[in-house]
């Protein structure tokens, strides 16, 4: 165990990730990878947020560039709606101006 490390658990304090492992499973488990699903379309929704708040546009006026509806982006910054890569394409390039790049790990 590093000192930092070490440290931090002296003091009565868990890491972040001790917590996701203790309340959700270790990397790999059922529990765990599901939560990191969530976690990542909760980040996605975030984003997608971030980037038309920079781009001054207001949810309709986003939803009318792509083709969709003020509630359903509505629901996507929530995470509230699972998005279909073709509907999340056509929100970031032609909504956005912006591209999706993948990566698989």
């Amino acid at each position: 165990m590093n000192t930092k490390r070490k440290r931090i658990n002296e003091k009565g304090l868990t890491s972040f990730k001790d917590h996701l492992d203790a309340q959700y499973g270790k990397k790999g488990s059922l529990s765990r990878d599901l939560y990191d699903q969530e976690f990542e379309a909760f980040k996605l929704g975030i984003i997608i947020q971030e980037l038309r708040e920079q781009k001054q546009l207001t949810q309709e006026q986003l939803a009318e560039k792509c083709g969709t509806t003020k509630s359903y982006i509505s629901r996507i910054e929530n995470n509230a709606s699972d998005i279909r890569l073709s509907t999340l394409m056509r929100i970031l390039n032609i909504g956005l101006g912006v591209s999706l790049k993948l990566s698989l790990v």
